[in-house]
């Protein structure tokens, strides 16, 4: 017997630390991956300016940025001419024909099962059969389960077509009596992203009843050109890759906003704010709203002559002229509360950023709006961009930077309001795949298994039946991880987030040793644990468990203190050339996923290759917009040294492997 309680107690422990160290895990990628959207956020109005004023500081010539976002007549006419592409006798991948049928879906899932491409010419057919379907679509879908046996509810794919075939294989696929809901974010950061939208959209064409899409906050162009997809829908089609996107574009605004069923359930991809009204969800025009990062540019509400009382007290200019702006929308850093309280912006601001790197107030790059148009672009916002938390209330979401958190009594209210029973949600990468909140009337459900890495996590879809008592189903794809025991999964795991928490730690070197050092006036390279912590939450503001992570992260002596200096030895960032500033070399390793979107824009023809002048450029804009002081000898040089090959263009792979951060040394204690 005290053997067996002894074999117990040390079985409930082990349990219990791997349990912890999957929860601190996931908590690392997350908070990783809220800081970035946060910093989308933040760029998206540097991008408006861009796009709204590249010719102006650019000179005369053609609008660059403008020509990627607008789509000139003469592509419009392009895009209906899909007709004329020609399917050469040499393709082998699946050939379909429309109207759409049941063996036109077989057919695609058969050929992506083998990795096959479908041609561009079906490709755009079915994108624009899909845009002319979605116009006749109403913001706020009502279905009924009464048909069917069971609805199954899908949340976040993002690209893993694995997942939606294992999903199909274990549920069946979309038909009348097997209706579907996929809750948004179809798309970004998996490698198949395009080819879950033609399955999507293919089934959505077939059974256009029984087959449903919520819009997500990854259904958007500017989160595309940052997370992946509209590089790889380029890469995949090349010279029609634009096309696609610009009627993306347009199926993204027309993508219903949410769903409800049997007038019981309301099923979003984000959350509810305390100001979200359902009927006046359903009353606006939803296709003005192409990116939610950046509201759309509205008629203008007063003649040029006129100057109305509002543009006098906000100080707008009253010219008439395209340069009038509206106060910061997109509140910065430490100065967010005072710009709120000068300009009169309560807690509603849309999108507030609140902890960024950089302390500079730029003048919001946001077109005025009126009071309607600013109240539509919040409730969109509000919808693809909120999370639920446990506490009361209603907060501006500082961790993602748009949208808000909402409480328990914010749900039952908007529940109360009308009549309904549960609200289901995605957005939220989940450890099981689900989780349900709020007293039960709030379910988060996310369908993407391995979202961070192999192991990460499960992923899940829901079965709804007429009495709307939620099943859940859990999966996980499995390829490279089947064979390893449950202790060699959570280590896999465990590597990689402390990798790119390490990588995120030494590109805040900097600011990390400037609060470190505060703490230690005598230099003796020693802190204590609490300012240790300290110090690693001021600065990269992640919320993570700092002190449970130390041990991963520092050394600690025998007296209880910690080696800061220790934090930064087991990475370092390669440097093309001495001469090279290295702070420099630390904003650009810290900036290099904005950097990487910037230089989307500008590489219009999504080639990959940038000339000298092009990068010169593109860090003209980059450094004013975060008040960097380079001057242009540097920036020459940099470009110079990251020009491995010396054939007078950068392409993205050069500029990485020139200031990649990597392991220090490999296991075998080679130095890299």
């Amino acid at each position: 017997i005290k053997a067996a309680v002894l074999i117990q107690r040390w079985y409930r422990f082990y349990t219990a630390r791997l349990e912890m160290r999957r929860r601190y895990t996931l908590s690392i990628f997350q908070s990783i991956e809220y800081a970035e959207e946060q910093a989308q956020l933040q760029l998206s109005n540097f991008f408006t300016f861009m796009i709204d004023h590249f010719a102006e500081v650019n000179g005369p010539g053609p609008d660059l940025i403008s020509d990627i976002v607008n789509c000139s007549r003469e592509e419009q006419r392009q895009l209906e001419d899909y007709e004329m592409l020609e399917v050469p006798n040499s393709y082998d991948g699946p050939q379909i024909s429309f109207p759409l049928t049941v063996s036109d879906t077989n057919t695609l899932l058969h050929a992506f099962k083998q990795e096959k491409q479908l041609h561009a010419r079906y490709v755009l057919q079915l994108f624009h059969e899909t845009q002319t379907f979605l116009k006749q679509m109403p913001n706020v879908v009502h279905i009924s389960t009464s048909y069917s046996k069971e609805l199954t509810i899908c949340g976040d794919l993002h690209g893993k077509l694995d997942d939606l075939l294992l999903i199909f294989y274990k549920n069946g696929l979309p038909s009348p009596d097997n209706p579907y809901l996929f809750n948004g974010d179809f798309v970004d950061r998996g490698k198949n992203s395009v080819e879950i939208l033609i399955i999507l959209f293919a089934f959505l064409l077939v059974y256009p009843n029984h087959l449903h899409l919520n819009r997500g906050n990854h259904e958007d162009p500017i989160m595309n050109m940052r997370y992946g997809f509209t590089k790889e829908i380029m890469q995949k089609y090349k010279k029609h890759g634009q096309k696609m996107l610009h009627l993306l574009e347009d199926i993204y605004s027309q993508l219903p906003l949410a769903t409800i069923v049997d007038s019981k359930i309301l099923i979003l991809h984000g959350g509810i704010a305390d100001t979200t009204d359902l009927d006046y969800l359903t009353s606006f025009e939803r296709n003005k709203y192409k990116s939610a990062l950046r509201p759309p540019k509205p008629q203008k509400h007063n003649k040029p002559n006129q100057t109305s009382s509002q543009n006098t007290m906000s100080g707008h200019k009253t010219d008439g002229s395209d340069e009038c702006y509206s106060p910061a929308l997109f509140s910065q850093s430490k100065g967010t509360h005072n710009m709120m309280v000068r300009t009169g912006l309560s807690r509603n601001s849309i999108l507030e950023i609140h902890y960024l790197d950089s302390n500079i107030q730029m003048p919001d790059m946001t077109p005025e709006l009126t009071a309607t148009e600013r109240e539509e672009w919040k409730q969109v916002v509000d919808i693809l961009w909120s999370d639920p938390r446990n506490q009361n209330g209603c907060l501006p979401n500082s961790f993602r930077g748009g949208g808000c958190y909402f409480g328990p009594d914010v749900t039952a209210k908007l529940l109360d309001k009308y009549n309904l029973k549960m609200l289901i949600r995605s957005h939220e990468c989940k450890e099981e795949g689900y989780e349900i909140c709020h007293n039960g009337k709030v379910i988060t459900i996310f369908s993407a298994s391995n979202y961070y890495d192999e192991g990460s996590n499960r992923g899940a879809y829901l079965k709804l039946c007429p009495a709307l008592a939620p099943r859940f189903v859990q999966y996980q794809v499995n390829k490279c991880t089947r064979k390893l025991t449950l202790h060699q999964r959570v280590s896999a795991v465990e590597d990689s987030a402390f990798r790119a928490l390490q990588e995120k730690i030494y590109t805040h070197r900097s600011d990390l040793m400037k609060a470190f050092r505060e703490h230690d006036p005598k230099e003796t390279g020693r802190i204590s644990i609490s300012e240790w912590a300290l110090s690693m939450e001021a600065v990269l503001h992640l919320n993570l468990p700092w002190r449970t992570l130390r041990s991963r992260l520092a050394k600690i002596n025998s007296d209880g203190t910690v080696e800061y200096l220790s934090c930064f030895e087991d990475l370092q960032i390669q440097q093309p050339v001495k001469e090279v500033q290295p702070n420099l070399i630390e904003t650009l390793q810290r900036y290099r996923a904005d950097l990487e979107l910037v230089f989307n824009i500008i590489d219009k023809d999504h080639s990959g290759l940038i000339s000298i002048e092009e990068f010169r450029q593109t860090w003209k804009f980059f450094s004013s917009h975060l008040h960097i002081d380079i001057d242009d000898e540097t920036i020459d040089d940099l470009a110079h040294s990251i020009d491995s090959n010396k054939d007078g263009s950068i392409d993205f792979h050069e500029f990485l492997e020139a200031f990649r951060v990597v392991n220090k040394f490999d296991k075998n204690g080679t130095c890299l």
